[in-house]
């Protein structure tokens, strides 16, 4: 702005010049009033073609951009206005065309460069330098939002529709509170009484009834979109792939979830509402106000842009705040979530000092930037209304003079004043929902990515056998973790084969992939090279669904879910019959203990099966897969906290049909049952054959027994 001051000094001199030679031809010529109201608009049209020419010699050629505004808002400033008091002088006072006052010109100028330096500094300044790919980007995320309301069209026509009847009911009742003043102290017509007071109960019920409606439907249409969101959210967030999960938090996800897509929908739908609802208003308000009083209108406008500066500053200086604050919560819900869920981790190393004091930790920092907040707040309010004061005591001032001249009635200026309030807070909701929807883009980017991502593995296939043979091929099958270094690879160039109808046993010292291969087996995982065929055909290949259910997996630490022992038992199947699982439970030798429950199998298990002991839980989880009739079975520590008896029972259940079945488990006494040993080291496999071959060669397997078995032995 700085260097444009000179050039814009300049023009405005010499526009003082030209428009005295062109008010002097006008008035020369007679015009009438909409002949002065055309020649005012060919005025302006004529002395902005000239001083955009000057403006472009004072600049060798290349003017400014700022400049150039400026000059087209001083030119044209005096026909708007102009316009304005045409279309608001009553129809009994012919409207007599400008009148000319250099003073009103350097007026018009004075009122031009504010308004300048309050957009190009103010409003634009900052977001021009550094965020004008920000902004863009902005917009086009805002009008991505816009597209999830399309079903709900017709609700947000109708909303809309109701907002526009009811500003105008709300416009217009000032105005006729005025009008009701101005007859009762004697100063407007009496015979006029009943019907004032008509339109002023028709215009209040009309206010409160579409008022009514239009919030209504609009927090409908919210509700809407609020579940839309987040059925595609968490539609989104089931598809991706293991490694996502690992790099996301579950707390940080459940609050995307819920927090985010609520505040997304919350921002971008009752923000529209209030900034249309704000500006409609605005425009019926300044069109009332103009023609009550032109000079209370004009320091008016001088307040408003004042009032959106100080706004604007806030609310740049509120965003990163709030983004803070977004993040905080987050990780405060995140340890919450975590520390509670693992409470007996908690309770077992008597770490809940700790826990507490990482907790004190998070919401001090929670603490210390809402304190932040809170200052610029006091900061912000406090300007704000020193601002208001002193323009309300100008305005006072004017006031007095145009009553006592006989130019302003009672009345009318309490109706100016019943309008100029909610002027001012009409302006501010403008900016502030412009200020809400700017600070929300991160969230809505956020949320918007994640329902745009893609998952990083192969798209399954649709292949779903009616006959499955179960035999299993790892081909040089590298892996490594996403989020492991590159050099340290989890399996190198592993092949093994797992035949039908035998028990193949997984072996090795922890870290040495067994459990990669049992991820990549269940496709929670892909190789980076090589293949895993089943009935020589690439897992991905099969139908998600059908795969994991006829390869199932028993860890040692199963996850059961709130609810039922039979909402577990059969998690993830449609129409499994009660027989089924009566049968299953029967034969691993689990009625006892469910029957013993008070509801049987409807007893709750509480979260994460708290209700239940860790042997119980094991049972369940085999019962869980034993009932989805898999071909393949995977027991991973499966059988460890269950006794002797119990374990045996359960192999004997596994075995029962031609399945393939892998073991991964450091008791000696099932491996001795596999039909092949499997050891695996550092990634690789190094050694395999049955327990007696193995133990005759007396190399890694054998050690291993020596030094882990013995006791089990």
């Amino acid at each position: 702005m700085g260097g444009v001051a000179l050039p814009g000094l300049l023009v405005v001199l010499l526009d003082v010049v030209l428009t005295s030679c062109l008010w002097f031809s006008l008035f020369v010529l007679e015009f009438s009033s909409c002949g002065g109201l055309v020649g005012a608009w060919a005025s302006g049209a004529a002395r902005w073609a000239l001083l955009h020419a000057f403006a472009t010699l004072l600049t060798d050629g290349e003017p400014h951009g700022v400049l150039h505004r400026f000059v087209a808002l001083h030119c044209l400033l005096t026909p708007v206005y102009e316009t304005g008091l045409f279309l608001g002088a009553p129809a009994s006072e012919a409207y007599m065309g400008p009148f000319p006052d250099v003073g009103a010109l350097l007026l018009g100028s004075a009122s031009s460069a504010l308004a300048c330096a309050v957009w190009e500094i103010g409003l634009c300044g900052e977001k021009k330098k550094t965020k004008g790919s920000a902004n863009l980007d902005a917009k086009k995320l805002l009008l991505r939002v816009l597209t999830y309301f399309k079903p709900d069209s017709l609700y947000l026509i109708a909303a809309f529709t109701f907002l526009i009847l009811g500003v105008v009911c709300d416009t217009y009742i000032p105005l006729y509170e005025g009008k009701l003043i101005d007859m009762i102290s004697g100063e407007g017509r009496q015979t006029h009484f009943a019907s004032a007071v008509g339109l002023l109960i028709l215009f209040s019920v009309g206010s409160s009834l579409f008022s009514g409606l239009r919030g209504g439907i609009f927090m409908c249409s919210l509700a809407r979109l609020n579940k839309r969101l987040k059925h595609l959210l968490f539609h989104s967030l089931l598809q991706q792939e293991m490694h996502f999960f690992e790099e996301n938090k579950p707390g940080r996800l459940s609050s995307r979830l819920h927090s985010d897509v609520d505040r997304m929908g919350r921002t971008v739908a009752l923000n529209a509402n209030v900034a249309v609802r704000s500006t409609v208003k605005t425009c019926l308000m300044l069109r009332v106000m103009l023609g009550l009083s032109w000079e209370l209108t004009l320091l008016t406008c001088i307040e408003m842009p004042l009032l959106a500066v100080l706004q604007n500053k806030y609310i740049t200086l509120n965003k990163e705040l709030k983004d803070q604050t977004q993040e905080c919560h987050a990780d405060i819900k995140d340890l919450a979530s975590q520390t509670i869920g693992g409470i007996r981790t908690v309770r077992t190393f008597r770490a809940e000092k700790e826990e507490l004091r990482r907790y004190h930790a998070c919401l001090e920092q929670l603490r210390s930037i809402k304190r932040r907040s809170g200052v610029y707040g006091a900061v912000y309010l406090l300007c704000r209304r020193m601002v208001t004061l002193g323009i309300k005591l100008i305005m006072l001032t004017q006031a007095r003079s145009l009553i006592s001249s006989g130019q302003l009635s009672i009345g009318s200026l309490l109706t100016f004043f019943l309008y100029q309030k909610p002027m001012s807070v009409n302006l501010r909701e403008i900016m502030f929902c412009y200020g809400e929807t700017m600070s929300t883009v991160g969230v809505i980017a956020t949320v918007l990515s994640y329902l745009d991502r893609r998952p990083k593995s192969k798209k399954e296939g649709d292949l779903c056998p009616e006959r499955l043979e179960g035999r299993i091929v790892f081909q040089d099958v590298s892996f490594s973790y996403p989020s492991a270094p590159a050099d340290q690879p989890a399996l190198k160039s592993v092949s093994l084969e797992l035949q039908p109808g035998k028990i193949t046993g997984l072996v090795g010292l922890s870290g040495n992939g067994k459990t990669s291969c049992v991820s990549l087996l269940k496709r929670l995982y892909e190789p980076q090279e090589g293949q895993i065929l089943l009935d020589g055909e690439p897992l991905h290949l099969y139908n998600n669904k059908y795969l994991h259910q006829k390869i199932a997996l028993v860890s040692q630490n199963p996850v059961l879910f709130s609810g039922s022992l039979r909402d577990n038992i059969v998690y993830g199947l449609k129409d499994c019959p009660p027989e089924r699982v009566e049968a299953v439970v029967e034969n691993v030798n689990a009625h006892s203990f469910i029957s013993q429950m008070e509801n049987g199998y409807d007893t709750d298990v509480g979260e994460c099966g708290g209700k239940l002991s860790e042997g119980q839980k094991q049972i369940i989880a085999v019962v869980r897969a034993l009932v989805r009739d898999p071909q393949v079975i995977i027991l991973d520590e499966a059988t460890s906290k269950l006794d002797i008896e119990s374990q045996h029972t359960v192999l004997k259940e596994v075995l029962s049909q031609r399945r393939t079945v892998l073991i991964v488990t450091h008791q000696l006494k099932i491996l001795e049952k596999a039909d092949h040993i499997i050891f695996l080291e550092q990634g690789s496999v190094v050694e395999e054959g049955t327990h007696l071959e193995l133990m005759e060669k007396k190399g890694r397997y054998y050690r291993l027994k020596e030094e882990l078995f013995s006791q089990s032995s």
